[in-house]
């Protein structure tokens, strides 16, 4: 359980960077004209999925308590 805990930690700090990362790169593309429309959809529904992951992995590492 420890060590499941510790990657999902991981795992967590690199989905992170990677979210981060992606932030800065649709910034730096919006700042560009002409933006290539369809590159942007495809980046900004990656840094949804992310964002996502990065949601169920933190209610992984730490579980809600029951009401």
């Amino acid at each position: 359980m420890d060590f499941n805990l510790h990657s999902l930690s991981r795992q967590l700090i690199e989905l992170r960077m990677a979210h981060a990362d992606l932030d800065a790169t649709i910034d730096r593309l919006g700042e560009v004209v002409p933006q290539d429309e369809l590159l942007m959809r495809r980046l900004k529904k990656r840094r949804l999925a992310l964002r996502d992951q990065i949601a169920r992995v933190e209610r992984a590492v730490e579980p809600q308590e029951p009401a």
